[in-house]
């Protein structure tokens, strides 16, 4: 029997685009819309070859929510030259978010530049940057996020590792402004994430809350090696929990990057998606007896 128990139970449910990524975007609204899901987090290469106003345009059509835009960032260059680069394509990447109509821009910060050792210097260059958009943002309805990535990503993609390293940066600005990221796959191992979750709900900061598992050994890729919500090591509910207690009650965004899932048929993974969240995310039901699967995720899996 599936652990989803009436349509109310995906309420809070996103699905990130990545996570089905063998979806053309028609696809990925149509697949949604048929399961029950109500929101997306979509990503900014297949929105910009698809056309950003036909892609806000074909989301609305299918009754969705945009949670989230992925990705701007990449603030740590220390070339001016480059530096002025990303900061125009952080801008463009806001426009983008506020024709979609999310609040929510995900930042992935950057690695060191080639040859230098300097984490805390990068790191003040992303605070920096925050500093010159958060003006252009607010302008434009739309929250800059920063996400902490696990620490194996420090030199090359992100030197903000830990939820309280985002907040440090984050809390220098208005909590309307920057925000943070909560992702399980790059915070499970840090044994004070509980207390940074609790201080970035009392400080209004959690713009967005991600799902994905940690599976070992890591595949090939440590980028590509995310698990399906219940085959690796993290206790998906006790986040849910955490998050929710710090005063989150937004959209839950599975967004898990493998080519495993990628093989598969999409409608499969969002179905098994969906159960996996209801039976390891949300609450167990008070009434076992309710009525199995949602009329929307019956009709998916028939397809």
């Amino acid at each position: 029997m599936s652990a989803v128990r009436g349509p109310d139970r995906l309420g809070r449910l996103s699905l990130n685009q990545e996570t089905v990524r063998q979806w053309s975007l028609p696809e990925l609204a149509e697949g949604c819309a048929a399961a029950g899901v109500r929101g997306v987090g979509l990503w900014r290469g297949p929105v910009q070859a698809y056309g950003v106003e036909a892609a806000a345009r074909l989301m609305r059509t299918a009754g969705l929510t945009v949670t989230s835009l992925c990705r701007g960032g990449f603030f740590t260059a220390d070339d001016p030259a480059e530096r002025a680069s990303a900061l125009d394509d952080n801008r463009a990447a806001l426009d983008e978010a506020a024709t979609l109509g999310t609040g929510t821009l995900v930042l992935v910060s950057g690695g060191l530049p080639p040859g230098s050792r300097d984490l805390s210097g990068a790191r003040e260059r992303v605070a920096d940057a925050l500093g010159e958009l958060s003006p252009y943002a607010a302008e434009r309805g739309v929250r800059l996020a920063v996400e902490p990535l696990h620490p194996m990503y420090a030199a090359d993609r992100c030197v903000v590792s830990t939820l309280a390293q985002a907040l440090d940066l984050a809390e220098r600005f208005p909590a309307e402004r920057v925000g943070v990221v909560v992702d399980t796959y790059h915070l499970w191992w840090d044994d004070t994430v509980a207390a940074q979750i609790a201080r970035a709900g009392a400080g209004g900061r959690i713009a967005a809350f991600q799902l994905a598992d940690w599976i070992t050994p890591l595949p090939a890729g440590v980028l590509l090696g995310r698990g399906q919500l219940g085959d690796g090591s993290i206790d998906l509910r006790w986040f849910r929990e955490r998050v929710d207690a710090a005063g989150y009650d937004g959209p839950i965004e599975v967004e898990i990057f493998s080519p495993a899932l990628w093989e598969r048929d999409g409608a499969e993974v969002l179905a098994e998606v969906a159960d996996r969240y209801a039976s390891l995310v949300l609450p167990e039901p008070p009434d076992p007896s309710a009525s199995s699967a949602a009329p929307g995720l019956r009709r998916l899996r028939a397809r």
